[in-house]
């Protein structure tokens, strides 16, 4: 599956990240790609899944030939699906190396992927597969214990502290960097934490209650990684134009006029 491109020396020829089940994360390039006929370029767009033929090479690894399993058509049609699928593209490019063995992350990405381009919301599938991620990268975040005392956690007055690893009582909590946790987010975070996705579709999150979960859930994504996740912010600009032109505001002006001057 092609998750992202990078930078290549050579303008027509494009380096792709590939992640595989097998072998993790793969950088190769597509030659001529870039070319007008190039019969290469629909099958290496980033979030696309096809299967590739590659030869190798003293550096780089060089793709030859390239078939499309599932394109996600419903995903890249749709802005704000979209900037979640690439949200969750960046995360696996981020967390794994190279011939790694990724087989459960593979499928983690996968389904989230086509939970992303069907879900009535397309931001609850993400915090699902942020869960599963921290998990499975041994940053599992400590809801059932107060992560200082390890007391039994109730669910009102506690704080979600990133660096402590997790949810703080109401009497440990002062003097712990962390952000209020509601009770209902606090009852959400543990449960999409054990449930299966199955299980935690049917939950309805409405929006107050869907940014406080992102704000948790992120932060420790980003911990986890020690940098910020570049499409966040990809997500946010969408999310704020998709709700003005929802309220008739004409929000996404800038950007055609940008684009107009050659400004990319």
């Amino acid at each position: 599956m092609s998750t992202a491109p990078r930078p290549s020396s050579v303008d027509a020829d494009k380096v792709c990240v590939l992640f595989t089940p097998l072998h993790g994360r793969i950088e190769a390039v597509a030659k001529g790609v870039r070319r007008t006929r190039s019969h290469l370029a629909g099958h290496v767009e980033p979030l696309t899944r096809s299967r590739f033929l590659l030869a190798k090479a003293r550096s780089l690894d060089i793709i030859t030939q390239a078939e499309t399993i599932d394109a996600f058509p419903a995903l890249h049609d749709d802005l704000d699906r979209l900037s979640r699928g690439l949200y969750a593209a960046e995360l696996v490019d981020r967390f794994t190396d190279s011939a790694a063995d990724g087989t459960r992350l593979y499928q983690h990405l996968l389904d989230t992927l086509h939970r992303v381009e069907t879900a009535d919301s397309p931001d609850l599938p993400l915090r699902w597969f942020e869960m599963r991620l921290l998990d499975d990268q041994g940053y599992r975040p400590q809801l059932q214990q107060c992560v200082r005392c390890e007391s039994p956690l109730r669910p009102d007055g506690n704080a979600f502290s990133v660096p402590a690893g997790g949810v703080a009582c109401p009497e440990c909590r002062t003097g712990l960097i962390g952000r209020p946790l509601s009770g209902r987010a606090f009852k959400l975070l543990r449960f999409l934490q054990t449930a299966p996705y199955e299980q935690s579709a049917q939950v309805r999150i409405d929006a107050g209650l869907g940014r406080e979960l992102e704000g948790h859930l992120r932060g420790a994504v980003e911990l986890a990684l020690d940098q910020e996740v570049r499409a966040a912010r990809f997500v946010e600009v969408v999310r704020s134009t998709s709700a003005d032109v929802h309220n008739g505001k004409r929000a996404a002006a800038p950007f055609v006029e940008r684009r107009a001057q050659g400004e990319d």
